[in-house]
């Protein structure tokens, strides 16, 4: 029986944020956003993750334009993003009423898919934002995080799923954040997956243990319906399969995607000339075994990298990564994605660094402890959560339950930089970052010097636009 496979595309979110942490400026994709509309895609991932941090902080550009932009080229195929549950695009929880304004106002610019997921499967951190996407129209695509450890099974990837279908998601994604998902295993969950919910399923993995391609061949033959790849010059390593690679696999088989090589090879060759302004003497694209050893996504292992350097103690670094395993069992085995992939890795190198482990303790870690982010997959032993927060107890309601709504604060605070209702959430997502970025972005508009920012907040408000 025929059963076509559809394709996202993520060379616009995560096949640069995997390779090129996340520099991609939108004048680097714009010359080839109407070739990749004339795909056939089932979607392409343009937002959502690391892409709305990076663009004020790094790249001087309006994350929310860009993505209006994006639209306007991109007429035909739906867009897409990631979201982190109650985190966002941020790292740690926000009130509902950020959420909601947030979700409102993505979809407004023009997404059409929101993929949610939540660091920990707390399905209760997923909630509000799968409700408001509802609300508004969008396709809500429920997300499972795979990991592997003493206490995770295809069962309870299972129970998650049926769980996210109940609360209204439209498909779910099996998200392998780490490229951890072995063949063989994809096989068993997708088919048991499939006897248990009716809808759609896709997944989402990264090459970084070469097992990529395998792993989405044995996920189709199960009964997957979508695969996330990246073209060919910005996938492999850790990010995802190659685009070509698994058309070209599936080319004249009962799985056909439909999809135009010549086409794809064209786009390539544009992405090869940005990869090599950015990196042109680096190859990122190899495979990292210590991913299966250890459990640790490639991204991370970059960052551990980068703080012992600071540090001056590359030396410590295999002890940082046997930590690592040790510090996820204490802290009840979370899946290593953002933002606890972040949490627990700095908590090792404290653990290292200081020579006695918890001697030094990350505050993200006491409010993990505390239960801000979430209910672990099993619950913290006493003499752990002791040592870290003493006898204080933890929480057992949703964490954003506890969280004061935000959004009038914010309008009395920057009311001299809001442009549009959407710098409210940016704002309330990364305060500093963004001031940063408004007074850049007033200067700029008004060509004043720049010293005056510090005046009477009223300053500008009669200043033609």
């Amino acid at each position: 029986m025929n059963r076509k496979i559809k394709i996202t595309d993520t060379i616009l979110r995560d096949a640069h944020q995997s390779l090129l942490a996340t520099r991609m400026s939108f004048e680097e994709m714009e010359p080839v956003l109407e070739k990749l509309d004339q795909v056939g895609y089932h979607s392409l991932e343009v937002w959502g993750g690391a892409t709305f941090d990076s663009c004020i902080r790094f790249l001087n550009e309006d994350p929310w334009i860009r993505l209006r932009k994006i639209r306007e080229k991109i007429k035909q195929t739906k867009l897409q993003m990631l979201l982190r549950g109650q985190n966002l695009v941020g790292y740690k929880h926000y009130p509902d009423d950020v959420v909601e304004l947030f979700v409102c106002k993505a979809i407004e610019n023009g997404l059409d898919i929101i993929r949610v997921f939540d660091a920990l499967n707390d399905t209760r951190n997923m909630e509000m934002a799968i409700k408001v996407a509802k609300r508004e129209g969008a396709h809500v695509q429920g997300t499972v995080v795979y990991t592997i450890s003493p206490v995770h099974n295809v069962q309870k990837f299972i129970d998650t799923a049926k769980e996210l279908v109940d609360m209204g998601s439209d498909s779910i994604c099996i998200k392998d954040m780490a490229g951890i998902l072995a063949p063989y295993d994809a096989y068993e969950l997708v088919t048991k997956m499939k006897e248990k919910i009716d809808v759609p399923i896709q997944l989402h993995t990264h090459y970084t243990s070469g097992m990529g391609s395998m792993t989405c061949l044995k996920a189709i033959e199960a009964g997957a319906d979508i695969i996330d790849t990246a073209i060919s010059s910005l996938a492999l390593g850790t990010s995802q399969p190659a685009t070509e690679s698994i058309v070209a696999a599936l080319r004249n088989t009962p799985y056909d995607t439909g999809l135009n090589l010549t086409l794809l090879s064209n786009i390539a060759q544009h992405f090869k000339k940005v990869k090599e302004k950015h990196n042109p003497d680096i190859m990122l694209t190899g495979v990292d075994t210590r991913v299966i050893n250890y459990q640790i996504p490639g991204g991370m292992l970059s960052n551990l990298t980068s703080q012992l350097q600071q540090q001056n103690a590359l030396d410590k670094f295999e002890d940082v990564i046997k930590e690592v395993p040790k510090v996820r069992e204490e802290m009840g085995y979370p899946p290593l994605v953002t933002p606890t992939s972040q949490i627990i890795g700095t908590q090792a190198v404290l653990n290292v660094l200081s020579g006695e482990r918890y001697k030094m303790v990350l505050n993200e870690i006491k409010s993990y402890v505390k239960g801000f982010y979430g209910r672990p997959t099993v619950p913290i032993k006493d003499e752990i959560r002791k040592k870290i927060i003493g006898d204080e107890e933890p929480i057992t309601c949703r964490p954003a339950d506890l969280l004061e709504p935000q959004l009038e604060k914010i309008k009395k605070e920057i009311s001299t930089y809001i442009e549009k209702e959407e710098d409210l959430l940016t704002y309330a997502l990364f305060p500093q970052v963004a001031m940063n970025f408004f007074q850049k972005r007033m200067i700029e508009k008004y060509r004043i010097d720049p010293d005056l920012l510090n005046q009477d907040e009223n300053s500008f408000s009669t200043y033609p636009a």
